[in-house]
């Protein structure tokens, strides 16, 4: 029994996919009828403007639906036409219907910035940093980096492909920090983004740990900020004391936010060392500085007698003698804001964010001790930043104070 074949019917919606200075993209979609010969492939030709003459472009039949003419003579027009190969031949042929200039369209560099990076880049000390910049354009974009308006370092890669140009540092460094500016230029045409990469470390110990004043069974210290804060605003201090006899220390308050405070409740007899480590949003500092006098805590009857004074008002409204400060926080790690008042009779303490009161919300802790009035938000997120008010209300009066909390997001790579 013999079957009757047949060629296939013509392929269909034959277009231009890509065109460049000598080569020709063509896309087109199977024949509507194909029949029980089957199909085993295409076959491209093409025609220069001016000639009769069809030259196959691919020497063995192709499956696929695409193909890239390539060795055209530049800004040369031509032809195309596809024919399904079967068994029983060659389909009709479908061609273009009008001629195809080769040369490459261009098309505006246009750099595509991801969201991550549209804030500033955060990333610890010897950590990697791999940032992918993709962008469009034709033919294929120039890319440059600049630092500051300058080459970039030697120890920054960079791996540029048709469209995306890649930073990558292997161990992250301090001087890596600062803004990054990447231009993308086709013929006259230049796009421009800036990225902000901010590299931070541990900080330094506090400076100039010193005893100020012994009284009673308290003792104040003061100190300065350190020398070198990793890249990053010191967002607290961490105490700690230990007695001369055993130098066994213990921490006193941890994320305390000033520079100055009082120890109380010490014991009567004992002499005291103190140290404090500064805190950034990477810890603690590597090391402490200590307080290089003893504060001796001396017995009851060794104290001054203190004279007497006639009885006058000591009441007063509430007064900020230390206001809030305008700070930003990591995204699931927990922050804090301080203040200090003062007022006596003793006020009422009130927390607000964006002008709302702060009433049973699992998300925050308050705190006031001392006239220190503390704020804790847990594991916050970009959605916890905003105006933030303590107000302090006695019956003599109220006072407040605001600042601005900026929640950043670091990203995992």
């Amino acid at each position: 029994m013999v079957t009757d074949v047949a060629v296939t019917s013509e392929p269909t919606m034959l277009v231009v996919d890509d065109v460049t200075d000598t080569t020709v993209t063509m896309k087109w979609r199977p024949p509507d009828t194909i029949g029980a010969a089957g199909l085993d492939g295409y076959q491209v030709e093409y025609c220069i403007e001016g000639t009769d003459e069809w030259i196959h472009a691919n020497k063995e039949l192709i499956e696929k639906t695409r193909y890239t003419i390539t060795g055209l003579p530049v800004e040369a027009k031509i032809l195309v036409r596809i024919k399904a190969i079967n068994a029983a031949g060659a389909s009709p042929p479908r061609t273009t219907q009008h001629s195809i200039l080769v040369k490459e369209v261009i098309e505006p560099p246009k750099i595509r910035i991801p969201r991550h990076l549209k804030q500033t880049y955060i990333r610890k000390v010897g950590e990697v940093v791999n940032l992918v910049m993709p962008f469009v354009g034709k033919p294929r974009p120039k890319v440059n980096w600049l630092k500051e308006g300058q080459p970039i370092d030697q120890t920054i890669s960079i791996r540029n492909s048709d469209c995306d140009s890649i930073m990558f540092i292997r161990k992250a460094e301090r001087k890596h920090s600062g803004k990054y500016e990447l231009s993308v230029q086709v013929e006259n045409h230049i796009d421009t983004a800036m990225l902000d990469i901010q590299i931070v470390d541990l900080p330094g110990p506090p400076q100039a740990v010193k005893i100020e004043e012994v009284w009673g069974n308290n003792v104040a210290l003061d100190w300065n900020p350190p020398k070198d804060n990793g890249n990053a605003p010191i967002i607290g201090y961490t105490i700690q004391k230990a007695d001369k006899k055993t130098m066994e220390w213990y921490t006193c308050i941890e994320h305390y936010h000033r520079t100055c405070i009082t120890i109380s409740d010490l014991v009567v007899g004992n002499e005291y060392f103190f140290r404090i480590y500064s805190e950034n949003m990477v810890g603690l500092s590597e090391s402490a500085t200590a307080t290089k006098d003893s504060a001796l805590i001396v017995k009851e009857g060794l104290q001054l007698k203190i004279p007497e004074y006639n009885d006058r008002d000591f009441t007063e409204p509430p007064i900020f003698t230390q206001p809030l400060i305008n700070t930003f926080a990591i995204a699931g790690y927990n922050a804090t804001l301080n203040c200090s008042v003062r007022a006596n009779p003793r006020p009422k303490v009130i927390w607000m964010k964006n002008k709302i009161t702060i009433i049973d919300d699992p998300r925050y802790r308050m705190f006031s001790n001392q006239g220190v009035c503390t704020l804790e938000i847990r594991k916050p997120s970009p959605f916890d930043g905003g105006v933030y008010t303590c107000k302090a209300i006695n019956d003599l009066g109220e006072a407040q104070v605001d600042c601005k909390l900026e929640v950043k997001v670091i990203t995992q790579e």
